[in-house]
C-alpha cells in the first residue's frame, strides 16, 4: 500500500465476522487525511468509498453518546473525539474495545456493562414512597450537596473505563469501574437513602475490594469522571460503615421539607417605564 503524500494514513483495522471467520484478522485501508479529521471521519470515509462491509458503532459524533468507543493505537478512546493528525502522522491501528465480546468488526457487545450498571440500583432510592410515586414538588438540594457527586454524573456509559481495567481483563465477574462509580454517585446524593441496599452489591466478592487501583479507568475516561477516585471513596465509605464510624446522612424527609427557608428571595423586576 503506497502513500501518495504524508497526509495519507494507513488504517490497520481489526476485522471479525463470527458467521464467517474463525478468528479476527487485520485489513489495511489508505485514507487521505486533513487537519481536523477524526478517526470516526476516517472510518466513515472507508465505509462510504472503499469497503461498505466494515462495521462500527456511532451516533452523535460529538463525544456525548459514547457509541464510538474503540481501541485506537492501543488506547481506548472515542473515535469522534480523536483527531488523526494529533496522534500520528504514520499508521493508525484500530480494534474493538478489550474486555468485551465482539459482535462484528469494531462493534463490542456491551450487555455486561449495562447488566452490572443496573445491579447497583443507579437511581434515587428514597423512603418517602408516596412522594416518589406522586411528587408534589422537587426534592431540593443546595449547591454544596450537588457538588458532592456532580463529577460522577458525567458518565456516558461508553465502556472505555471497563476496557482499560486490568482487573476486569482477568476476572469478567468483577463489577468494574463504571458500575462502582455510579453506586458511589447515588450514595452521595443527599436525596438518596439506598446505601444499605447498594452495600450488599458493591461489598460482594465481585465488588469494590477487587480493585487494585491501577488508575487506568481514570486515565482513559473521555469525560473526566475519575472512576478510580470514586472507587477509593466507596471503599472508605464501606470501611467506615463496618467500623460504625460512618457519618449518618440526614434523612431526606422530602429533603428537609424542601428547604424552603434556604431558598433565596427572588428579586422583582424593576418597573417598566412607558415612553
Amino acid at each position: 500500500m503506497t502513500r501518495q503524500n504524508k497526509s495519507d494514513i494507513v488504517f490497520h483495522v481489526r476485522r471479525y465476522n463470527p458467521e464467517g471467520n474463525e478468528k479476527p484478522y487485520w485489513q489495511n485501508y489508505l485514507v487521505h487525511t486533513e487537519t481536523g479529521m477524526t478517526v470516526l471521519d476516517g472510518l466513515m470515509e472507508i465505509k462510504e468509498s472503499q469497503d461498505p462491509t466494515l462495521n462500527f458503532r456511532s451516533s452523535c459524533g460529538m463525544g456525548v453518546c459514547g457509541s464510538c468507543g474503540m481501541l485506537i493505537n492501543g488506547r481506548p478512546a472515542l473515535a469522534c473525539s480523536t483527531q488523526i493528525l494529533e496522534i500520528t502522522d504514520r499508521d493508525l491501528t484500530i480494534a474493538p474495545l478489550p474486555n468485551f465480546d465482539i459482535i462484528k468488526d469494531l462493534v463490542p457487545e456491551l450487555s455486561s456493562l449495562f447488566i452490572k450498571h443496573s445491579s447497583v440500583y443507579p437511581y434515587i432510592l428514597n423512603n418517602e414512597k408516596d412522594e416518589m410515586d406522586r411528587p408534589t414538588g422537587e426534592f431540593y438540594q443546595d449547591q454544596q450537596e450537588l457538588t458532592e457527586y456532580l463529577q460522577f454524573t458525567y458518565c456516558i456509559k461508553c465502556g472505555i473505563c471497563m476496557s482499560a481495567c486490568p482487573t476486569l481483563s482477568t476476572d469478567p465477574e468483577y463489577l468494574g469501574p463504571q458500575a462502582l462509580t455510579q453506586a458511589y454517585r447515588y450514595n452521595r446524593d443527599s436525596r438518596d437513602e439506598g446505601f444499605n441496599v447498594r452495600k450488599e452489591v458493591v461489598s460482594s466478592i465481585n465488588g469494590v475490594f477487587k480493585c487494585h487501583y491501577a488508575g487506568e479507568c481514570s486515565n482513559v475516561c473521555p469525560k473526566g469522571v475519575d472512576p478510580a477516585r470514586a472507587i477509593q471513596l466507596l471503599k472508605r465509605e464501606l470501611v467506615l460503615d463496618y467500623l460504625r464510624m460512618k457519618k449518618t446522612k440526614v434523612k431526606c424527609k422530602v429533603c428537609e421539607k424542601r428547604k424552603d427557608s434556604r431558598k433565596p428571595e427572588i428579586p422583582e423586576a424593576p418597573p417598566y417605564d412607558v415612553l
